[in-house]
């Protein structure tokens, strides 16, 4: 079945009495050469988690790649389709659930015990990133997640200290992996086209984090007060973000760290965000 045929996917559309809804950021894959290479990525896994079948499309290179697929779908009306379109692939389960309500560690406990599980996902513009700091923050061990989303967002996610591109999710990826933009998407490869083009980035989770600060609570708050006023310098929006404490010392702590006195937080490395963040915190202490 050729789901990259667009009159396959208008057929099957009309079969099942189905429209793409906006809401779901349904826009479905038609390159078969970006569906192969999307599920390549996953290398190595036992288990793909898929978020957001559509029709199948990606669903089914996966099956034929690994061992286990499931697939997790919010749109109860894609669910008579997908068992038409996958009817053929045994290792695959289609689960009706809304990924940011889904407890995944129950969801795929056996597959953690039984081996390796990667994500692969055609994300939601409008919901990419609660869905993937759900992902992270779950502290699952996944061996790799790969999204596809929008080429702005691509960037961010895969930016490095220093880059413009840099902000606070570019962070929080750091700090639990390593990020790679694999390559871009344009937007004639979708059906029906979305008005900006794709890319799909894949970050390869650590086992053990390089970096660890002494209490993350504080580390993610440095992080995101470093980012709240871009165009001003760290001091000024770490005293914002942490009021209670004077701006003198924060531009005590950046000379302590060796960095410039008018640096601002696109240019900290995760490592230091973390030495940052554990002067924060003894001063918070105190």
């Amino acid at each position: 079945m050729d789901l990259c045929n667009i009159k396959t996917v208008r057929d099957i559309m009309s079969i099942f009495h189905l429209t793409a809804k906006k809401e779901y950021g349904q826009n479905f894959l038609t390159d078969p050469s970006v569906v192969a290479d999307i599920a390549d990525s996953a290398y190595g896994a036992d288990t793909v988690l898929e978020i957001g079948p559509g029709l199948g499309v990606l669903t089914r290179e996966l099956s034929a790649r690994y061992k286990t697929v499931k697939a997790l779908e919010i749109d109860e009306k894609l669910l008579p389709a997908l068992k038409y379109t996958l009817n053929d692939c045994k290792n695959v389960t289609v689960i009706n659930g809304d990924v940011m309500k889904e407890d995944l560690a129950a969801l795929l406990a056996d597959d953690f015990a039984n081996g390796k599980v990667s994500v692969c996902a055609n994300l939601p513009y409008y919901i990419t990133s609660p869905i993937l700091m759900k992902l992270l923050e779950s502290e699952l061990p996944f061996d790799s997640i790969t999204v596809m989303v929008q080429k702005e967002v691509a960037e961010r996610l895969a930016a490095g200290a220093g880059e413009k591109d840099c902000g606070a999710i570019t962070v929080a990826v750091a700090y639990r992996g390593e990020a790679e933009m694999l390559f871009t998407v344009p937007s004639d490869r979708f059906f029906p086209a979305p008005k900006v083009d794709s890319a799909v980035v894949r970050i390869k989770l650590y086992r053990e984090k390089p970096v660890v600060p002494r209490d993350e609570e504080t580390f993610f708050a440095t992080v995101r007060a470093s980012f709240l006023q871009r165009r001003k310098t760290l001091v000024n929006s770490l005293s914002t973000g942490f009021s209670q404490i004077p701006k003198e010392k924060f531009a005590e702590f950046i000379e302590q760290l060796g960095l410039r006195p008018d640096i601002r937080g696109e240019r900290l490395t995760v490592a230091e965000f973390a030495a940052l963040s554990d002067l924060i915190y003894a001063e918070k202490a105190k």
